[in-house]
């Protein structure tokens, strides 16, 4: 007896299927362990025994395969992006990453999605939120940012068990209109109108390494001295300069009433400069004979500004700082550039603008591909789209095309209008 009864025990992480008191089929499927350690089995019931095997066996192999819901109550996706960004993302990602991921789960992942439940969350429910943002008049970019940021956050849901499908994967952002993103480098005669200006101003230097060179903002106000080689004409990038972040210095008891920034007793919270992430960020770039000249003037013209301001001065060993010393904000950075170019007379556009300027500039004048990734910074494996994105077909690139066709067609420039001509006579 007691050997039937041993034949007959399930083992191990084997269901358990029996008839109940109800008439109703029922079973108890072993998923695992809670958080205390004890034994976790999920309950199903169904009317019929082969409808129960058939949902057992879909939950099993769910089970097997990792994509289960994890016991305990389900989140929901406002709890779970909230986690993520906090206790997930925050402590693995850049500061600016982080704040893009903060904003699209705070300002519009969780006000439009937050309430449905993270394993019911469809792709039709985040399809909805892009329209919705849309017709509330976000641009499509976006949208596309809340997009990337669910997808992120929904995997790994579905890769810790809280879901069994990434609804973001599945969704179609909103299309990205061809000239949303669509940028114009500057011309040679723009940019020289941008250097006479510029030779007017402090800190002219900073816009000629990023309209010569494609320096980013955080790579050119995170230069040191340090980094630059005036004899040897070259610098060496290591580090990027971080947008302040601030919280309130003033005190619950007496609140200034004011946003953290303009708090007059603020706490800056965020490391002024963060290491280059890659390797080919990392990089030694030439400078060119005139930027050479520019720093020089420049270190002068710093080291003079120092001693005028006395004990005013805030002692730093950047480049570039504001009139009292210390480094410049890239807030401020970004507010003196367009300044510069309405005093240029020079078109409107971003301050990232001119790093797409610097990369046609040394593709037009016939730079090779390896010293071209090596100056911008890209990186080998993806080098060859960064290029397709930067580097900007001009007028005069299409001109020469076709002198060139037209050369190789028609022989000598001309020849065709004399041949034309004789066709006409004949």
């Amino acid at each position: 007896m007691a050997e039937e009864k041993k034949r007959t025990r399930r083992a191990n992480g084997e269901s358990a299927i029996y008839l109940g008191k109800d008439g109703r089929w029922h079973a108890r499927v072993p998923m695992g362990y809670k958080d205390d350690g004890t034994p976790y089995r999920r309950h199903l019931t169904r009317p019929t025994r082969k409808e129960l095997v058939d949902e057992v066996r879909r939950l099993e192999k769910q089970r097997d395969e990792g994509s289960a819901r994890q016991p305990g109550k389900p989140w929901t996706v406002a709890k779970w992006l909230e986690h993520w960004v906090e206790n997930i993302a925050k402590p693995v990602v850049s500061e600016n990453t982080y704040d893009g991921y903060e904003v699209a789960v705070r300002v519009h992942l969780v006000p439009g999605i937050g309430k449905h439940r993270i394993d019911r969350l469809e792709p039709e429910h985040l399809e909805s939120l892009y329209r919705r943002m849309q017709s509330a008049g976000s641009k499509a970019g976006t949208a596309h940012q809340a997009h990337r940021t669910a997808r992120t956050a929904l995997g790994e849901a579905v890769r810790r068990g809280h879901a069994a499908k990434n609804a973001a994967a599945l969704a179609k952002p909103p299309r990205m209109e061809e000239d949303e993103n669509e940028v114009e480098p500057y011309s040679v005669d723009e940019v020289q109108s941008l250097l006479l200006e510029v030779n007017k101003r402090r800190n002219s230097a900073r816009w000629m390494l990023a309209l010569a060179l494609g320096l980013r903002q955080g790579e050119t106000l995170g230069l040191r001295w340090s980094d630059v080689d005036l004899d040897n004409e070259y610098l060496k990038l290591r580090r990027n300069r971080l947008r302040p972040k601030y919280e309130h210095g003033c005190g619950e008891a007496a609140p200034c009433g004011r946003k953290a920034g303009y708090c007059r007793a603020r706490v800056q919270v965020r490391r002024e400069t963060k290491n280059t992430k890659s390797r080919a960020g990392r990089r030694a770039v030439p400078l060119p004979g005139p930027l050479v000249v520019m720093l020089r003037s420049h270190r002068e013209a710093q080291a003079r500004e120092g001693a005028m301001a006395g004990n005013l001065w805030t002692e730093s060993e950047y480049v570039f700082t504001k009139p009292l010393g210390g480094p410049l904000s890239p807030n401020t950075d970004y507010h003196d550039w367009k300044r510069l170019l309405e005093d240029a007379g020079v078109r409107d556009g971003r301050l990232h603008d001119a790093r797409h300027t610097a990369g046609t500039v040394l593709m037009l004048l016939g730079v090779p591909d390896r010293v071209i990734d090596q100056i911008m910074g890209w990186e080998p494996g993806g080098a060859a789209r960064m290029r397709a994105r930067y580097l900007h077909v001009t007028d005069p690139m299409l001109k020469e095309a076709a002198r060139k066709i037209s050369h190789a067609i028609w022989g000598a420039p001309g020849n065709l209008a004399v041949d034309k001509d004789q066709d006409n006579e004949a």
